[in-house]
């Protein structure tokens, strides 16, 4: 099995290639494909898990209350999709400069199974300290997935699974409610001006 080094340098690309896939435009509805319009995520006042952090605190929505967050949703196996969303995170809070310092940032593991608090540390210790990461049982996970109108699941492949995850990095403004979704496919030069919109 490759080591998680070279996952998180982005190499493969299977996995990744259909959890892109499974991005593209979940977050637009095509009006020449559908007319079902897909629901929004909860305030974060409104949503309710425990997760613990890849530092072994625990942490719920609640502590998110009081400043702008930014959350994806991925796992330290993903061979493409989750180590680019992760280093444009890390290149957006350096952007920020002393701005980001006012953000919650998360990665909530869709793959608790394996993504443990030291294993979400060794990981996370490739990109912007800032970045927490997330784990706990899976019933935890689910109850996040659900507040956050996610999708995932386990994926078996020869040597032995992967996950498929719906990609997109969501805003949430201070107070809780949603402010808008950064998607994998869009320009990058978008990112910016969303996060600073939520962080007003």
């Amino acid at each position: 099995m490759r080591s998680r080094r070279s996952v998180i340098l982005g190499l493969g690309g299977a996995a990744g290639a259909l959890a892109f896939t499974l991005g593209l435009g979940w977050w637009r509805t095509s009006s020449r494909q559908t007319q079902d319009v897909v629901p929004l995520p909860l305030p974060l006042s409104e949503m309710s898990f425990t997760l613990t952090t890849h530092r072994g605190e625990n942490l719920s929505p609640a502590d998110w209350i009081g400043k702008p967050t930014m959350v994806f949703f991925g796992f330290t196996w993903c061979p493409d999709v989750c180590p680019t969303t992760l280093s444009d995170i890390s290149n957006w809070l350096e952007a920020l400069g002393t701005e980001a310092d006012r953000l919650n940032v998360a990665l909530i593991t869709v793959d608790p199974e394996r993504d443990s608090p030291e294993i979400l540390a060794e990981y996370l210790s490739y990109f912007d300290p800032r970045i927490l990461g997330l784990t706990g049982p899976l019933s935890e996970i689910e109850r996040a997935a659900a507040g956050f109108r996610v999708w995932f699941e386990k994926q078996p492949r020869d040597d032995g699974y992967t996950m498929n995850h719906t990609a997109g990095v969501f805003l949430f403004r201070a107070d809780g409610s949603f402010a808008n979704i950064i998607d994998f496919h869009e320009d990058r030069s978008f990112a910016l001006p969303k996060i600073r919109r939520a962080m007003r």
